[in-house]
């Protein structure tokens, strides 16, 4: 296939349905160039779907495009005439909202308040907090989700909270609504619920940016596709013109899958062992994990499907110790570790690479070397005194092993594209050199570049020994390097199928159906 590599600005509307411009438009940070003049045309009324491999330059050219930075060269044209985005409430103010990858909402705050923040409706008396209540109601019953409006957005599970944010957004009322990964805490029929929205929203007129690493998703609602590959825009074509291999191609030059399970070896002894196991809901009512059983060998892959709120994470959270059991045992090599505490689960070998890697995989204020250093800092201190040189090898082992893509160990952790920063948090627990790790969405928010060499890892720790049990939302993930596919479904096990079985026989055990 040839691919057209150009970066010319893509007009394949005319130019009166060009709501929102970008003409050659650059970014530079220090001596880095994520820009490179850049042409980018959004359409009235119109799905534009913007592809690339974390580090293309996509959240640049976004965060510019709404308000967040200013370009360093280029212009921004907004119904036709130049004009200065100078923050996000200037954006917003001229009918352009963003949503972004990683959450920004106040956890300590209700949904409501998250909703509203900044942009209060006042009353005669001050705020009118019923008025806010009722809107947050129905904006919440238009995504289909049952969330109290007045619940605390720390107590809500991560797919929850990306819909609050996405509710956030709509109540803006934008007419160019930007959204960067918006799907990646959302199970199928929840994604289905938003391409509804997005197929209203079109209808009225708004137009849509829409950045996705879930290729085949977002296949199914875009009218216009543009590829950028290191700060170029390397392919635009409109969705008659496109398929799956045209965008992998013009994003990583190749077509590829995920891997394959790792043959060649026999499975050792029983790794990990759940047995009995219940979970109490955060809710406080019924359980999360009902009465489960799940073996895991040594050098196994077990992949575990389900809906939101099918009890994976919760599952996943117990083993590691950071909720508790009612019933039933957890145990690592035929020892029971269910009264151990996180810091001596991992000292005996078991694992965690939780959901939400920018709260509970890193520390934002730590580079890169230390967080890849945090988990083991036993190996390397005795009392107040440090082993620097000890450390220094460590991280530089880590990145090598893990293939980081960093300016150095001393780079900011929030300098890295989103799969850069995943592989530091699996990195982080490797270095602890466990026999069991569970991985949470590893690939949530990451490009099928990065998704590629995080698999490619996984399977080559399993043909070491590496017991591995992960979580996914997205089928096409099972059907990758898993042995073994476990499907959840009300904190039960549905279903369990081999490597060689289909996505629609995975997605009938989850109680879903393919998004249309």
């Amino acid at each position: 296939m040839q691919a057209p590599i150009h970066n010319e600005a893509p007009h394949a509307k005319p130019e009166s349905q060009v709501v929102l411009a970008a003409r050659d438009v650059t970014k530079s940070f220090g001596a880095v160039r994520a820009l490179k003049g850049v042409n980018f045309d959004v359409h009235r009324g119109q799905v534009t779907t913007l592809f690339g491999e974390n580090g293309a330059g996509k959240s640049t050219l976004m965060k510019i495009l709404s308000g967040v930075q200013k370009p360093s060269t280029g212009t921004i044209i907004l119904d036709g005439e130049p004009v200065e985005l100078d923050s996000t409430t200037d954006a917003q103010e001229r009918g352009i909202c963003i949503i972004h990858q990683e959450l920004s909402l106040a956890p300590n705050m209700t949904v409501r308040d998250n909703i509203f923040m900044g942009r209060e409706i006042r009353g005669k008396f001050g705020v009118d907090f019923a008025e806010e209540e009722r809107q947050t109601r129905k904006l919440l019953e238009e995504l289909e989700e049952d969330i109290d409006p007045l619940a605390k957005v720390e107590d809500l599970r991560l797919g929850q909270q990306q819909i609050v944010e996405i509710a956030r957004a709509l109540s803006v009322d934008a007419r160019i609504l930007i959204m960067d990964e918006p799907t990646s805490a959302l199970s199928a029929s929840e994604v289905e619920v938003l391409f509804k929205v997005i197929h209203d929203l079109k209808a009225r007129g708004v137009s849509i940016v829409y950045i996705s690493h879930h290729l085949e998703e977002a296949l199914t609602i875009t009218d216009h596709a543009v590829v950028l590959r290191d700060g170029n825009m390397t392919a635009y074509a409109p969705r008659s013109e496109i398929d799956l291999e045209w965008i992998v191609f013009n994003m990583v030059g190749e077509n590829f899958d995920l891997g394959s399970p790792p043959q060649g070896y026999e499975f050792g002894a029983p790794a990990l062992s759940i047995e009995n196991l219940c979970v109490p809901s955060h809710t406080g009512v019924g359980l999360a994990v009902d009465h489960m059983d799940l073996e895991v060998k040594a050098g196994e892959i077990v992949c575990i499907y389900g809906l939101m709120g099918a009890g994976r994470t919760e599952l996943m959270e117990c083993a590691a110790g950071r909720l508790k059991n009612t019933e039933g045992s957890v145990k690592l090599h035929g020892h029971d570790i269910s009264g151990l505490s996180i810091a001596d689960r991992i000292n005996a070998g078991l694992v965690l690479v939780p959901e939400d890697r920018q709260r509970d995989g890193l520390v934002q204020t730590m580079t890169v070397g230390k967080n890849l250093s945090l988990s083991s800092i036993g190996n390397f201190t005795k009392g107040l005194f440090t082993n620097h040189k000890a450390e220094d090898q460590i991280i530089e082992e880590s990145i090598r092993d893990v293939t980081v893509k960093t300016d150095g160990p001393h780079a900011a952790i929030g300098s890295l594209s989103g799969g850069n920063q995943q592989k530091v948090v699996i990195g982080k627990m490797l270095v602890t050199d466990p026999t069991v790790i569970m991985l949470d969405e590893p690939s949530r928010g990451i490009d099928i570049g990065a998704k590629a060499e995080v698999f490619k890892l996984l399977a080559e720790r399993a043909k070491q020994g590496l017991a591995v049990v992960y979580t996914t939302s997205e089928v096409t993930e099972c059907l990758s390097i898993a042995h073994r596919i476990i499907v959840m479904r009300r904190g039960q096990i549905s279903a369990e199928f081999s490597h060689d079985t289909t996505k629609e026989a995975i997605m009938a055990a989850s109680g879903e159906s393919l998004v249309a």
